[in-house]
């Protein structure tokens, strides 16, 4: 079985944190808009992440892309991969599909309410994969 590779995983959450912290200090919309943008990334690579560790734990990729988010996220839990639950990764979800239908700047305030958080979840997930892994 081949190994996991988290590099690009780390990175994404790694340029999401630098991302936020310059946003903090300057506070500059267009640093806003790339941390939306490494937010919809990190997102998409949380889920590829959990769906190739649930692959090399025995379960069929024809399983996996037959489930829904939600078993997903659950089959995710099982594992005590996530910080969080259903709930709150339902919540990014929504969010991260504001993004895709919508931007303004309504949308972009309520997507920045979540990142910061969903940043800690994602390296949570990192942390546990690399323990998992090892």
């Amino acid at each position: 079985m081949e190994t996991l590779d988290l590099s690009s995983f780390e990175k994404a959450i790694n340029s999401l944190g630098s991302i936020i912290k310059r946003y903090a200090n300057e506070g500059d919309v267009d640093l806003r808009d790339a941390i939306i943008q490494r937010f919809e990334y990190t997102y998409s690579m949380s889920l590829k992440m959990i769906k190739r560790f649930l692959k090399q734990n025995d379960i069929s990729e024809d399983e996996i892309n037959g489930m829904t988010f939600n078993e997903i996220i659950r089959r995710a839990n099982q594992f005590n991969l996530l910080l969080t639950n259903l709930e709150t990764w339902d919540e990014y979800r929504k969010k991260r599909n504001m993004t895709s239908h919508t931007y303004d700047e309504e949308t972009a305030q309520k997507v920045m309410t979540i990142i910061p958080a969903f940043k800690d979840e994602a390296k949570f997930l990192l942390n546990k994969l690399k323990e998992k892994l090892s």
